[in-house]
């Protein structure tokens, strides 16, 4: 009685807490371009200086550069990666003026040392480009403590005869930093410099020195950026490039679910609602992970979906087996799912393995179909293995599941041992 007790209050609870929240997390689901609508673009970067390479660090400051600009369209979470050892993706959702996009997305961040001839102290004022991104050594600017353990930004020149000079004229002055035409500081010139190096000081954070030191690093790798593809995809489009997928997948859920419980009665039924929850962990993990859902993700959730069905037709199957054979039904379920759990084992764990291959050598939508394929299987195991089993081993001690009808299994097919 405890146990037919504990297994009602588990489904019910698990059914109560899916019914409850699904209609959330499938609202906070973050749809990709391909479902939502938006502009998708290629870059290939090159150096403007001659002889120069493409690093992995000034790739990735670039990217970072164009994520900054991308926000600034008011565009829903862009989304930047570096392919490769000299490209960069751009994917950005609800864009209506293509044209703006490409404008600002192309031009290359422009970080400035820039001096004033008036008083005046706003930004506008400081009109006298004095140093430019490429007279700064690449990477050289770092974050160091005074002995105050106040942070300092310390910052690194090729010419260092040139920074003399003009630390020897705006002695006294101030020497603004601009990244674009953003203002980042405005540090005053202390001293004449003439090793090369200086540290700006001021009144900031340890995370305001970071973010300054981040700036002049990325404005010190400007890359030219070469549009190698783009597409667009209408808002239309993708919802009812959704829309048709969700109709699609429902129908085929259903179908499944009907088919299952049809051919194995009760272990079907409980495999039905394993997939269920399979499939609503699957939309927690996106939500908390933050993963977004394309196109190529829901043919994971297929295929991941695929498997969950199959790993539950062999082990039923096996146990249909074992009770033809004439084996209890204890027995029948306890020796079947001992034969099909090394089978179902292999299958998923070589899947894996193709998946994590695909995620490190794969690009953009391989990644993700990738990612979203052994999330799918870690979750089809710990779901429809695990958990589905101890389901029905909770029906079987509570002596609810006494029949080999309730397996699918006439009593004219059971022969002798």
């Amino acid at each position: 009685m405890k146990r037919l007790i504990a297994f009602i209050t588990v489904v019910v609870v698990l059914t109560a807490i899916m019914a409850w929240t699904s209609p959330g997390l499938l609202r906070d689901v973050r749809l990709g371009l391909d479902l939502k609508g938006g502009f998708e673009i290629l870059y290939e970067a090159e150096p403007f200086e001659a002889g120069a390479k493409v690093t992995k660090e000034s790739l990735l400051k670039t990217a970072q550069s164009l994520e900054k600009r991308a926000n600034q369209l008011g565009t829903s979470e862009p989304e930047v990666t570096t392919e490769g050892t000299n490209r960069i993706r751009l994917k950005l959702a609800g864009v209506t003026d293509e044209n703006e996009v490409r404008k600002l997305m192309k031009k290359p961040s422009t970080l400035t040392f820039r001096s004033k001839d008036g008083t005046e102290t706003s930004p506008e004022q400081f009109n006298k480009i004095e140093l430019v991104g490429t007279d700064f050594v690449e990477g050289g600017a770092s974050v160091q403590f005074n002995q105050l353990n106040q942070p300092e930004i310390a910052i690194k020149l090729k010419d260092k005869d040139n920074f003399a000079q003009i630390t020897e004229r705006l002695l006294g002055k101030e020497l603004a930093i601009f990244l674009d035409d953003d203002l980042l500081s405005a540090p005053v010139v202390r001293a004449v410099l003439r090793d090369g190096t200086a540290s700006i000081s001021g009144n900031y954070t340890r995370e305001e020195a970071n973010d300054l030191k981040d700036e002049i690093n990325r404005g010190a790798l400007p890359l030219k950026l070469t549009e190698k593809y783009s597409q667009s995809v209408g808002a239309t489009l993708g919802k009812q490039s959704l829309y048709q997928t969700i109709q699609a997948g429902l129908v085929a859920s259903l179908f499944i679910l009907v088919f299952m419980i049809w051919l194995y009665r009760v272990p079907g039924l409980l495999a039905s609602f394993g997939l269920i929850l399979h499939t609503w962990l699957l939309i927690v993990v996106f939500n908390f992970a933050e993963f977004t859902l394309t196109l190529p993700g829901i043919a994971a959730i297929v295929l991941g979906v695929g498997m969950a069905v199959d790993a539950n037709i062999i082990t039923n199957e096996r146990i249909k087996e074992e009770m033809r054979q004439g084996k209890s039904i204890l027995s029948a379920v306890k020796a079947g799912g001992k034969h099909s759990f090394r089978t179902i084992m292999d299958s998923n764990i070589t899947t894996i393995i193709v998946a994590i291959v695909m995620y490190i050598f794969g690009t953009g939508a391989v990644r993700g179909f990738a990612l979203v394929l052994i999330v799918e299987i870690v979750l089809s195991i710990a779901t429809n293995i695990y958990f589905i089993r101890f389901l029905l081993n909770l029906l079987l001690k509570a002596g609810k599941l006494r029949k080999p009808k309730y397996f699918g299994v006439k009593e004219s097919e059971i022969g002798e041992l």
